[in-house]
């Protein structure tokens, strides 16, 4: 069992992942990480969410950045969306995570800014969920 899982679409996103895996280790957090495509690759994304028992998810995306909320959309657990920089700087996947529909809740950090997932997931265990 891991504390915290992180997903991210691309695997053109290490670079923001690495920042999240940096601070979770530095806080002692177990943690994991999976490159899965919401889109590309929904199969896997479910078969993942049914089998995974961490804790708390941070799910980074960019473009339509649909990952934390279909992600959300398929768990109760605490889920935080990092939209990644691209075309629109950001912009476009930040509007994604944030207007979330209501029942699908995502928690939202700055734009590329996995350390601050890191350490909101770091809190969210310190309350005993």
């Amino acid at each position: 069992m891991v504390d915290v899982s992180i997903i991210s679409g691309s695997s053109s996103d290490s670079g923001i992942v690495e920042r999240a895996c940096r601070v979770l280790a530095e806080e002692g957090i177990t943690y994991e990480h999976r490159v899965i495509s919401a889109h590309r690759e929904p199969q896997k994304l479910d078969d993942y969410l049914s089998s995974c028992n961490a804790r708390v998810f941070i799910a980074i995306a960019g473009l339509s950045a649909a990952l934390p909320g279909v992600v959300a959309s398929k768990t109760s657990r605490p889920v935080i969306g990092v939209p990644v920089s691209g075309t629109l700087m950001g912009f476009d996947a930040l509007l994604s995570i944030v207007q979330m529909p209501k029942g699908v809740p995502v928690a939202c950090v700055g734009i590329d800014n996995a350390e601050n997932a890191a350490l909101l997931a770091s809190r969210i265990l310190m309350t005993g969920i």
